[in-house]
């Protein structure tokens, strides 16, 4: 009877470690499971936010060089095509659950963004631009815009600003000197669009340009420079800061005017022909 006693009680004890050992199990899966939420739920977002916050950084500086390199074309009348690079996404993080970002690059004209003289009558020519849209999982997205020799960014909560002024020289002396040098995007069908994550280029080469100068604006001949633009408080934000009090902008209003204020105003205006391919396959 002893025996059997004893062998009943050590019967007892393994089972009882067995039981000790499975809780041990499923605490430390549930720890590593509450750890893993903690980073998931966290961390995670923050790091992805901060990814896609450098992503369009990134952007930015893209859209700068490819601004330089237009106004290089420009200055030497180059036909020599160069291609720009644009980022247009970041991927998503491997072994956790994330989304990746995605970005769309193209071309376009409107009938109603343009530049005018005197309301048209001496002169008018379509205010054309290229366009980088992010659409981002975690940070706020953004909008760039090269238009009319700027650089514009726009987000999807506040108003639209002038990150890079466009190609415009004011001498202000007994009357004031604006040069005006401004490239007018020309897609080409069938690519002018692209979107993903991963990278395209943006192929731009000279055509051709014209230059106008025109009486002083103020004399009676000529009443005002219309900028038409979607966009009108970054322009405004950009020729305020040159110009001054020889602005007109009125928030609501779709342009922005430059007028004589104390001095008349001579203007000079480059304008040239960039023929813009995106993505690869060019097309001559």
């Amino acid at each position: 009877m002893e025996v059997v006693g004893e062998m009943k009680h050590r019967k007892f004890g393994t089972h009882n470690q067995a039981v000790a050992g499975v809780i041990e199990a499923l605490l430390m899966v549930a720890l590593v499971s509450v750890v893993i939420s903690m980073i998931q739920l966290i961390y995670i977002p923050q790091i992805m936010e901060q990814k896609e916050a450098e992503h369009m950084d990134l952007v930015s500086n893209q859209f700068s060089m490819m601004k330089s390199m237009i106004d290089i074309q420009a200055m030497t009348r180059s036909s020599a095509p160069i291609s720009s690079m644009i980022t247009l996404g970041s991927r998503e993080l491997p072994y956790f659950i994330t989304s990746g970002s995605f970005g769309e690059v193209r071309t376009q004209e409107s009938i109603t963004s343009k530049i005018d003289v005197d309301q048209g009558s001496l002169f008018v020519q379509p205010l054309t631009s290229i366009i980088y849209q992010s659409q981002n999982a975690y940070f706020v997205d953004q909008t760039y815009i090269l238009e009319g020799g700027g650089i514009i960014v726009k987000q999807s909560t506040g108003e639209p600003v002038m990150r890079a002024d466009p190609s415009i020289q004011v001498v202000n002396g007994s009357w004031i000197q604006i040069n005006f040098s401004f490239p007018i995007i020309r897609g080409v069908f069938g690519k002018n669009l692209t979107s993903g994550e991963g990278k395209c280029f943006i192929r731009t080469n000279w055509s051709q340009g014209d230059t106008f100068k025109f009486p002083p604006i103020g004399s009676g001949t000529i009443n005002s420079i219309n900028i038409s633009t979607q966009y009108p408080n970054a322009w405004n934000e950009s020729l305020s800061g040159m110009l001054e009090n020889n602005v007109y902008y009125k928030e609501g209003l779709s342009y922005v005017k430059i007028t004589r204020k104390d001095k008349d105003i001579h203007l000079r205006i480059d304008y040239y022909y960039i023929l813009t391919q995106i993505g690869q396959g060019w097309i001559k």
